[in-house]
This record gives structure tokens, C-alpha cells and sequence, in this order.
């Protein structure tokens, strides 16, 4: 479900590493392996996904059923509860929470789901993301009462909001309503992030920032396959994805450059930082705020980081040099 990677391997428990001025932080959805991975030296969890999250917590039951029962506070009580130990391990670390983002063929795996969801021909691109909170915002809207209460009634203000699949300002301003409906934006400590995926936000995140948007994560497998018009998952096109692609790279920086300059965080929670070492030094590079990588990643990561850190430090130092002397 939404961002993926290769099966995790272990984590080392570690002292923190060399310190970056970029921030290292961690993909989860296993609430299983949270102390774990807490220990592990990450900056914080820069996408902990909805979906394996709800799953558990609703015991494989499609949302609308519980809705549809009269059970939308055992809907709360029991995301709450998934939710509070991720926001208490890395306490005061940001943890960013990605909204569900199911696919129409995912929801209609779990139970009910074929009652509810719309059989799609492409459903990669289809009722999905944060168009589904403008169609469905009763249900968005219970998942924001989740996260409040974590935030509130056990002082957990490290959690984070993050929308996913963002396709135009129309959903963010829908968005937004319910947010504020349920008064999360009233806390000035509150956090509130898009997925760029789609790559419309290149020419769009300015606009989200005047909606209020504080940070962009750019999710680097469904913006390759974007960019690239190809589905990762069909195998007579899946040769061709590759996040290292040039036209790949050039988005990923021009929403780095666009998100920098509005005084926006950007991040990457994509597969490619934990998969394609040179890729990191070309985010690091960019100027990227933070980078998010699985958890067996953290280390080498941060080391890398350092070291792309170090060079262009003393590029830079070496430049000033030159110019002295001339």
C-alpha cells in the first residue's frame, strides 16, 4: 500500500551517528517494531503510513461499515490507540501520520469492501488520496478526531498531518474544511504536510502554501511513475522505472528548489533515498530538508549525508579561498 520497499531487514540499535544538517528520518507502518526502530537514531518518522494502521486497528472491517453500524467511536478509540505509541516512542520527535490512501481495489479486500468501492480499470490513478476526504469527509473526518486526541488528551503534540496523493488546490482547500472543522490548525504547534506525487505540485505547492501548507514529502515511486507514464506494476513496462530517471531528478528538484524558497520543509519518503546512494547525494545537494528511508537504512544513511554534507562544506570553502586570492 502506497510507498513500498524491500522487505525490512534489521534494525541497529545505535547511538545517533554523525550529526547533518539534513534530517534523517523513518518510514513505519508496523506498530509491532516501533520501540525498535525508535532506538535506532532517526530524527523523527517522516511517513508513517494509515493503511497497515487501520487495517489492524479495525480488524480488516472497510470504514464505511463501521460507519454505516453506528460504531464511529470504536472507529476513533481504536485508531487512537494504534496511534499513541508511535507519537510517545519518538516523543518530542516529529511523527508525520500519512492519511489513509487506499486504492478502490485495495478497500474492496477488506470486509464490506465490495459493498462500498467502485471497480476501476486503473485505480492507480483513480478515486484515491485526498480527493476521497472531499466524497467522504465523514470518514476523514474520524481519523482527524483520532489524531486530536493524541494530540490533546495524552499531550502528544509531535503528531503530524500529512496529506497523500494531492492532485489540485481544490483538494487541499476540502481538506482544510474538515481540519479546522475538528479544530486541529487552532494548535500553532500543529504541522500540516502534502505528498507530492503527482506532478502538478510543481507548479502548485505556492498555492498550497497560501492555504497554509508547512511541508511538501515528495513520494518518489508514484512520481516516477507520473513523470514517466508507466505503471510499476505492469510487467511489460516495469523495466523503464527507475527514480534516477533525469526527468525524475529535475521534479524532485524543482519542488525542493519551489518548497525551499516559500519557507517550506521538504522531505522525500520514497524507496529511491533507501535503495540509490547516489540519488541521496543529488537530494542533499538540492537542499532538501529531510530525508526518510526504511528503517534498516538509518545509519548508512546518515553517514552518507554526512559526508555529501562535508564535501560541499569544504567546496564551498575551497571556492571562498580561490576568490580571496584573486
Amino acid at each position: 500500500v502506497g510507498e513500498r520497499g524491500p522487505a525490512a531487514g534489521p534494525v541497529v540499535v545505535a547511538s545517533r551517528g554523525p550529526v547533518t544538517a539534513t534530517k534523517i528520518y523513518v518510514n513505519l507502518s508496523q506498530p509491532e517494531r516501533v520501540e525498535e526502530v525508535s532506538k535506532a537514531g532517526a530524527d523523527g518518522v517522516g511517513l508513517l503510513r494509515a493503511e497497515f494502521i487501520l487495517m489492524e486497528a479495525l480488524d480488516g472491517h472497510h470504514p464505511r461499515l463501521l460507519l454505516e453500524e453506528g460504531r464511529e467511536r470504536e472507529f476513533v478509540d481504536r485508531l487512537a490507540e494504534k496511534l499513541l505509541p508511535f507519537a510517545q516512542s519518538f516523543h518530542p520527535r516529529p511523527v508525520i501520520y500519512r492519511a489513509s490512501d487506499f486504492k478502490s481495489n485495495e478497500y474492496r479486500h477488506l470486509k464490506g469492501g465490495d459493498k462500498y468501492e467502485p471497480v476501476e480499470q486503473n485505480p492507480m490513478i483513480g478515486y484515491r488520496g485526498a480527493f476521497r476526504y472531499a466524497k467522504e469527509p465523514e470518514l476523514f473526518e474520524l481519523e482527524l478526531l483520532a489524531l486530536q486526541r493524541v494530540r490533546r488528551e495524552n499531550r502528544m503534540g509531535n503528531l503530524h498531518l500529512m496529506l497523500p496523493f494531492v492532485r489540485t488546490a481544490w483538494d487541499v482547500e476540502n481538506a482544510i474544511r474538515v481540519i479546522d472543522r475538528v479544530g486541529l490548525r487552532a494548535d500553532r504547534e500543529f504541522k500540516l504536510w502534502v505528498m507530492a506525487e503527482v506532478p502538478s505540485i510543481i507548479f502548485r505547492l505556492r498555492d498550497y502554501a497560501t492555504l497554509g501548507v508547512q511541508g511538501v514529502s515528495i513520494g518518489s515511486n508514484d512520481l516516477t511513475q507520473l513523470v514517466l507514464g508507466l505503471d510499476r506494476d505492469g510487467e511489460l513496462v516495469a523495466e523503464l522505472f527507475d527514480e534516477r530517471d533525469p526527468a525524475v531528478v529535475r521534479a524532485i528538484q524543482m519542488i525542493i528548489e519551489e518548497g525551499s524558497a516559500l519557507g517550506m520543509t521538504v522531505s522525500i519518503c520514497g524507496q529511491g533515498p533507501s535503495v540509490y546512494p547516489e540519488l541521496t547525494e543529488k537530494l542533499v545537494e538540492a537542499g532538501i530538508t529531510s530525508i526518510s528511508v526504511n528503517p534498516d537504512m538509518i545509519g548508512a544513511t546518515r553517514e552518507l549525508v554526512a559526508a555529501v554534507e562535508q564535501r560541499i562544506l569544504l567546496k564551498g570553502i575551497r571556492a571562498l579561498q580561490r576568490a580571496g586570492k584573486s
